[in-house]
């Protein structure tokens, strides 16, 4: 058992709390006996369970485990109330062929929200979720609790906009961009039989070079008095009316 917080592992295990360290590895760690049972029951490669003291597992995945004290624990633990299992997770890279339902987000960078989408891309269907530049790493902890395992169940990709539209294009892909200029309410829009949706940046929206690329332009109405609606419930509403 590793009581020390000063043990070379349990400093690796921190660094991972760092996009840097997290691409430099290619792992993350996830956190709970949610997130650890989905992930274990995915197709990602788990590396090693970390159990705090006195927690007890029941798992038929032959997965190196190591314990370690409670200080130790909670020391590599992000969530206030740590259950105690964590795992040190493979990232998994796909081979990109365009779907039939894509979401694209641009700058996203709330990890709440993206997380949130993630988990909607992932329950309306959708076959991919791409990641522009300037997005918030899906593999952030609190991103990987707002997917609430759905990181595990749906391809992401991460790169430049551009080149994935442009591949989406070529194979018959209508591109909608979720934006307030020079659009149409997305309820007046026939729906495509194969999509990718834009979505944007919290305050900033989509970027106008990315907006250019789309096919159509939509929004939503707004029929109260807010300004706008989250970045999460906007996509979850057009996912949705485009699975409809």
């Amino acid at each position: 058992m590793i009581t020390s917080i000063q043990n070379n592992k349990v400093k690796e295990w921190k660094k991972l709390h760092k996009r840097k360290y997290r691409n430099q590895e290619q792992a993350f760690l996830v956190e709970g006996f949610h997130l650890v049972e989905e992930v274990i029951k995915s197709d990602f490669l788990v590396k090693e369970l970390i159990v705090r003291e006195g927690v007890e597992i029941q798992s038929d995945a032959d997965i190196p485990t190591t314990e370690v004290s409670g200080q130790v624990f909670d020391a590599i633990a992000e969530t206030e109330t740590p259950q105690g299992i964590a795992a040190v997770v493979e990232q998994r890279s796909f081979d990109y062929e365009p779907g039939r339902w894509t979401l694209i987000v641009d700058a996203v960078q709330d990890p709440g929200n993206l997380g949130t989408m993630i988990r909607t891309a992932d329950a309306a269907g959708f076959d991919h979720v791409i990641l522009g530049k300037g997005t918030v790493d899906p593999y952030n902890d609190k991103v990987i609790r707002a997917t609430q395992g759905s990181l595990f169940h749906i391809p992401i990709f991460q790169g430049d906009i551009q080149d994935y539209v442009g591949k989406l294009q070529e194979k018959g892909t209508h591109v909608w961009a979720s934006t307030l200029s020079d659009a149409s309410p997305y309820k007046n829009l026939n729906v495509p039989e194969k999509v990718a949706l834009i979505v944007g940046n919290e305050g900033q929206g989509i970027d106008d070079s990315v907006a250019a690329l789309a096919d159509e332009r939509v929004y939503i109405p707004i029929y109260g008095q807010a300004e706008s609606l989250n970045v999460a419930i906007a996509s979850a509403v057009l996912m949705y009316h485009l699975r409809s």
